[in-house]
C-alpha cells in the first residue's frame, strides 16, 4: 500500500531532569526532582526518585520532609527550551516532515527514510536514538507505527523496554490493544476512560470491538477517528506547520511571602519581558493581557483585560499589566507567587491599524524590542532588565537547600 505512512513519536525522558543532568554530570544515578519553585511542587522525577515513592505534584515542603535523601532543584524553563530546541534541530535534519508535539515530544515521519539510510525501521529508530544522545546527551524513548495513536501507544510501552523502543505493527497491533487500558489511549483520558468503563470497555481492543454506530452515539466523531487511528488508519497527519500557543504565561514563587507593591511589580516585569520575548520570536502580538496572583493560603486571583490593538512590547504591556495589578492589590494580604498571562494572538502584519495608531511609536518600540533580544542572544537572559528593579531581591538559587545531607553544592 504505497499511500501507508509510518511514524515516530520521539519523546525525551524525564526531560527536565535529563536537562539538569546534562547541566550537571554529578546528578547521574541520583534520586533527582525538579520543582516548579522554591515554594512550588514536583513537576519531574527521575527513575530513582520514582523507585524512593516520590509522588508527582507533592508540595516541596511536604516532598522534603517525607523524602529527605532526595534532590529537589528548581526549574530553570529557559534552559531546558534551549535544550529543546537542540534536540528538534536533530529531528528536523533527520527527516524532512517534523510536528513538534511539546517541549519533550515530536512526530517524525520515517516514510521512505528506511531507502534513504537503508535500515528497517527498528535500526532507523535506533540510528535517530543515538544521534540525538551523542549530539545532546539527552535519552529518548522512540514509538514507531502507522498512526500518531499507535505510535504514541508503542512509546509507551518502549519506556518498560531495555532499549526504549518498541514498533507496533500488523501483527503486533492487537496484543498492544489488549494490554493498553482504555484511558491511556490518547484523546481518552481519565475522565472519559471511567464513564467508557461503566460500559464495558476496559482496553483499547474493546473499545475498537464497538460498533461504529454505537461508538457516533456516545463519543460522536472523535471517537469514530480515535477507533481509525487504532486500527492503523491515519486520519491526523504530520503537521509541520507553525500553530499559535492559545496563550503564554511566566510565572514564578517568591523565596519569601509579601505585601510590597514595588517588589511584586518588579516581578510582574520579569514575567512580562520573558513573555513579550516568546512573543517576538514567533512573530505575534497579544490581544488579552493577564496577572494571576497566589496569596499565601494559596488563594488564586486572576484579572485580564482586552485591547483595542495587540501588543508585542514591554513598556506597552507593563502599563496595562500594573493597572490590573493595582486593582487586584491588597496591602493587607501576603503573596506568594505573580505571572502574567498572554493571550488571543495574531501574527505581525495581520492586524488592522486604525488612523489613530501611533505609528513613529510604534516602529520605535518595534525596533527596541528587537534590540532587546540581539542583546540577550549574544550576553545572555536578563541582561537588561525593563521597568525597574528592587536590589534588595535576593539571586534565585539554582539548587535548594535540603536538609539531613540531601544538599548538593555546585
Amino acid at each position: 500500500m504505497t499511500n501507508q505512512k509510518y511514524i515516530a513519536l520521539v519523546d525525551c525522558d524525564s526531560f527536565f531532569v535529563s536537562c539538569e543532568r546534562k547541566l550537571n554530570l554529578e546528578l547521574n544515578g541520583l534520586p533527582v526532582s525538579v520543582v516548579s519553585g522554591e515554594r512550588g511542587c514536583v513537576i519531574a522525577r527521575s527513575r530513582e526518585a520514582k523507585e524512593l515513592g516520590v509522588p508527582m505534584g507533592i508540595p516541596l515542603f511536604q516532598a522534603v520532609e517525607k523524602y529527605p535523601e532526595c534532590i529537589y532543584i528548581s526549574a530553570n524553563h529557559h534552559a531546558y527550551g534551549k535544550i529543546s530546541k537542540m534536540v528538534m534541530a536533530i529531528l528536523k535534519d533527520f527527516s524532512p516532515n517534523v510536528q513538534v508535539y511539546s517541549i519533550d515530544e515530536a512526530f517524525v515521519d520515517f516514510t521512505g527514510l528506511t531507502k534513504l539510510y537503508g535500515k528497517n525501521y527498528y535500526n532507523l529508530a535506533l540510528m535517530l536514538q543515538q544521534k540525538i544522545w551523542n549530539e545532546t546527551q539527552m535519552p529518548v524513548t522512540i514509538g514507531v507505527s502507522r498512526t500518531k495513536t499507535l505510535a504514541k501507544l508503542a512509546s509507551d510501552k518502549a519506556k518498560n523496554s531495555k532499549d526504549r523502543i518498541a514498533l507496533a505493527g500488523k501483527q503486533t497491533r492487537q496484543n498492544l490493544l489488549a494490554k493498553t487500558d482504555i484511558q491511556e489511549v490518547w484523546g481518552i483520558g481519565r475522565r472519559l476512560g471511567v464513564k467508557l468503563r461503566g460500559y464495558g470497555i476496559k482496553t483499547a481492543i474493546d473499545f475498537v470491538e464497538r460498533d461504529n454506530g454505537w461508538i457516533k452515539k456516545h463519543l460522536g466523531k472523535n471517537g469514530l477517528e480515535i477507533k481509525s487511528e487504532l486500527l492503523g488508519i491515519m486520519i491526523s497527519p504530520i503537521s509541520n506547520e507553525i500553530e499559535l500557543p492559545k496563550s503564554i504565561s511566566d510565572t514564578k514563587s517568591f523565596l519569601e511571602f509579601t505585601s510590597d507593591l514595588n517588589f511584586l511589580r518588579n516581578e510582574l516585569s520579569i514575567h512580562i519581558h520573558s513573555t513579550c520575548t516568546k512573543l517576538r520570536k514567533i512573530g505575534c502580538r497579544c490581544s488579552t493581557i493577564g496577572v494571576i496572583v497566589r496569596t499565601k493560603d494559596f488563594k488564586t486571583f486572576y484579572e485580564k483585560e482586552n485591547l483595542k490593538t495587540p501588543l508585542d512590547f514591554e513598556f506597552d504591556i507593563s502599563k496595562i499589566a500594573f493597572k490590573i495589578l493595582d486593582g487586584m492589590y491588597s496591602k493587607t494580604t501576603l503573596y506568594r507567587s505573580i505571572g502574567v498571562v498572554l493571550e488571543d494572538f495574531s501574527l505581525n502584519g495581520e492586524e488592522q491599524l486604525t488612523i489613530f495608531d501611533d505609528n513613529p511609536k510604534r516602529i520605535q518600540n518595534e525596533n527596541l524590542g528587537k534590540s532587546l533580544d540581539k542583546l540577550e542572544q549574544k550576553f545572555g537572559r536578563n541582561i537588561v532588565r525593563t521597568g525597574f528593579v528592587n536590589k534588595n531581591i535576593p539571586e534565585k538559587q539554582g539548587w535548594l537547600t535540603i536538609p539531613k545531607g540531601a544538599e548538593i553544592m555546585k
